[in-house]
């Protein structure tokens, strides 16, 4: 039994395929390994808004670098020190803290913030964005003003109240 391919276009076909099974394993390993793997989708992720924004998330957030792959809706910068997540049922009124950031309106999640993260979701908006931001990012200020740029195109219902009902 002969195992060795006869002619040369049987060996360059069988060298193409091999090097396309390696191409595709490294890729899968990548994903795989990737801190965006494992992180769930929001419920809503698919929504047509998300696929809108994710295009203008920044490649680099915090001074860490997107993640590539995850699920749809989803985005990762560093080793999950900030997790982003569209398509989430927006938010009702909530006495939670409400800050306005370049047009944004993002609600604290007290509840939802622990273990080392705080929990913001924006407000007002349908699709709404959750971000989580890992303790370790000091700057939770700059990662709210670059990712209001990036969720802004999803129009805006209802706006936060200050403590007076205005």
């Amino acid at each position: 039994m002969r195992l060795v391919p006869r002619s040369r276009r049987a060996r360059v076909a069988v060298g193409v395929a091999a090097a396309g099974l390696v191409v595709a394993g490294v890729y899968v390993a990548r994903v795989v390994t990737s801190p965006a793997y494992g992180v769930a989708a929001a419920p809503r992720g698919d929504a047509p808004e998300c696929a809108r924004i994710e295009k203008g998330y920044p490649d680099h957030l915090a001074g860490r670098e997107r993640a590539p792959g995850g699920a749809a809706g989803v985005a990762v910068w560093g080793d999950r020190a900030v997790v982003s997540r569209c398509g989430m049922t927006p938010p009702a009124p909530t006495p939670e803290l409400c800050v306005n950031v370049d047009g944004v309106d993002w609600v604290l999640r007290e509840a939802r913030s622990r273990d080392g993260r705080k929990v913001v979701i924006t407000y007002g908006r349908d699709p709404a964005v959750e971000v989580s931001v890992s303790d370790r990012v000091t700057e939770l200020d700059a990662v709210l003003v670059d990712l209001s740029k990036a969720v802004k195109p999803i129009r805006q219902h209802h706006k936060c109240l200050d403590s007076r009902g205005r």
